[in-house]
Parts: C-alpha cells; structure tokens; sequence
C-alpha cells in the first residue's frame, strides 16, 4: 500500500473511532485507533486512543499512548493537556502541572482553553485563588464561549468579593 493511500485508510478508521467513541461505544473506537495507527501512526490516533482508554478508567494506557502521540509529534498540544488531565483525575495535582505547562506552550493546539484551565483546577485544589483565576481567565479568554471557564471565573471573583 502507498503511504498516501495508507495514510487516508488510517484517518478513515480514526474518524470512525472518533464517532464512535461519541456514541459510548468505547471498545469499538479504541479497536478502530489501533488499526487506524497499525495502518498509519500519528500524534491524533494515539492521543485519541488514550482519550478512549481514560473513559474506560485506563489511566496508566491512556498516558503512554499520549508519550507515542508526543514522541511523534512534540509540537502537538493535546497530549500534554490530557496527561495532566488524566493525572489531576487521579488526584496526582502536582504532577499535573508540568504537563499542562507545555500543552499551553504548544506550537500545535486548537483549544488552548483546555490547558489553561486545567492549571486553573490544580491551583484552586492548592488554594492558590490567584494563579487559579489567571488561569480561568486565560481559558476564557483562548476560548470565550468555554462555559466552565466562564462558570470558574465567576466563582473565583466572587470569592474575592
């Protein structure tokens, strides 16, 4: 098969896995991101692989494929953002913050408010109101329309009031 071809037939089977996983269909779409990366790997697939293997509580398999996703592509921003996601939800905040640091420094990233808000969760659970409202406020402002950046700006003003 040609890389051209090969690499059209894995974006086929990580749509599909997308859609899937969009669906609650979490074993199907982890099937389809595996073929899609025997086909073709890239950054997406694995990051998307790991982003199914957290729903299914997979944490440890949801963060290596997120370091395949960042060893083929540094410059992708969504691994780095869902490590520490997945380490804030194992109540591993401090571990957290590296991570998220580099998904907002990012070259390659469409929803930096994702990042930034993520700092914003590791520095409310530290009590440092602060650095947690410059955080949600980043988010809102990457992302206006983010409704729980929004919903954390407002409650982190309102503290201060």
């Amino acid at each position: 098969m040609k890389k051209e071809e090969a690499r059209k037939l894995a974006e086929e089977h990580f749509k599909t896995g997308y859609e899937l996983q969009m669906h609650g269909k979490l074993q199907e779409a982890v099937e389809n991101y595996r073929t899609s990366i025997q086909i073709y790997p890239t950054a997406e697939a694995h990051t998307f692989l790991g982003w199914a293997y957290s729903f299914q509580g997979r944490f440890e398999d949801a963060i290596l494929e997120c370091r395949k996703a960042i060893r083929i592509d540094p410059d992708f921003g969504n691994p780095y953002n869902d490590i520490g996601a997945y380490f804030i939800e194992q109540g591993k905040f401090k571990q957290a913050v590296r991570w998220l640091k580099k998904a907002v420094r990012a070259k390659r990233y469409d929803s930096y408010c994702y990042p930034h808000y993520n700092l914003g969760r590791v520095y409310e659970h530290e009590g440092d109101w602060k650095k947690a409202l410059a955080c949600f406020e980043a988010s809102v402002k990457a992302n206006p329309d983010y409704s729980l950046g929004v919903k954390a700006v407002n409650r982190l003003r309102a503290l201060f009031n």
